[in-house]
């Protein structure tokens, strides 16, 4: 692709997935076009496949331990660190979403701006959350009854198809508030964003495996990861309609949780609220004998 202003003959990119902290190419060798809500070429993405699926899965659970062993404090400083990256990248977001969701400049800017902010929200939740979801339990006897919330493990995400960057931070920011790790499938049409996000976690303070990123069809990859015995729950956020009902009866396998797919348009600018956050935790109860 030339620029007639200067002769130059432009690079064209081909991005690359995002797991366990760097950037492979797919193991299939395979990419597709990615192009503007106006069908013009922007860039080729790496086709994620089966595999590539699997080697994110055993980054997200190599992760586990370390992020969700992490304090409260520091996920939430860390969440925050994310947000002040993307500040500094806005202008670039911003052009990004206009792309990939064909929105007017001043409407991306909001989306990016609600995106930041929401790594912010989330962040001022990180430890705030246990008061929320736990509890000291009055019980009959000499002892003490506590329950205190745990994360559930790796969750898969197949993100939202028609919000790039806003959907996908909506979906992503409660998963790992609260010590979860994750495989993310990106928006398919429109992964620019979320391909960019990725820059972001891999610069930030962000343990490498915490977020995993696929590029692709998400019709291919959601079936693997519904099914695979390794993964703890699931968000059908952004799967295909009719593919609903056969995913959840692959994640009953082995009892995932499974956020349901909501088949209205979702409002991603309302207050997210605390489902999200509170849907991936599990209750561990304590009893401790009180001491003479």
């Amino acid at each position: 692709m030339s620029d007639a202003r200067d002769g130059r003959v432009g690079v064209l990119k081909t991005y690359k997935l995002y797991i366990g902290g760097a950037f492979p190419r797919s193991e299939s060798g395979r990419t597709y076009e990615i192009a503007d809500a106006q069908g013009r070429f922007l860039a080729n993405a790496a086709l994620a496949s089966r595999k590539d699926a699997r080697d994110a899965v055993v980054a997200a659970r190599g992760a586990f331990a370390k992020w969700s062993g992490a304090t409260a404090y520091n996920r939430g400083q860390i969440l925050y660190r994310i947000a002040e990256m993307l500040e500094g990248r806005r202008a670039q977001f911003v052009e990004e979403v206009r792309q990939a969701d064909g929105l007017q400049k001043r409407a991306a800017e909001r989306v990016v701006d609600a995106a930041i902010d929401r790594w912010v929200w989330y962040a001022g939740w990180s430890d705030k959350v246990a008061q929320v979801r736990g509890s000291s339990n009055p019980v009959a006897g000499s002892f003490f009854d506590f329950s205190v919330p745990e994360p559930t493990g790796v969750v898969a995400v197949l993100a939202p198809q028609e919000s790039s960057l806003l959907g996908l931070v909506s979906v992503v920011a409660p998963i790992i508030v609260t010590g979860n790790t994750c495989v993310v499938v990106a928006a398919e049409r429109g992964p620019l964003p979320a391909i960019s996000l990725t820059e972001v976690l891999a610069t930030s303070d962000l343990p490498g495996g915490v977020v995993n990123v696929l590029t692709g069809s998400a019709a291919e990859l959601a079936p693997w990861l519904a099914a695979h015995m390794d993964v703890n729950a699931i968000d059908l956020c952004g799967a295909p309609p009719d593919a609903v009902g056969d995913l959840e009866r692959a994640a009953a396998d082995n009892l995932k949780r499974v956020v349901r797919r909501d088949e209205r348009d979702p409002d991603w600018f309302r207050d997210p609220g605390l489902d999200r956050m509170l849907a991936f935790l599990e209750t561990k109860t304590v009893w401790h004998p009180i001491g003479v």
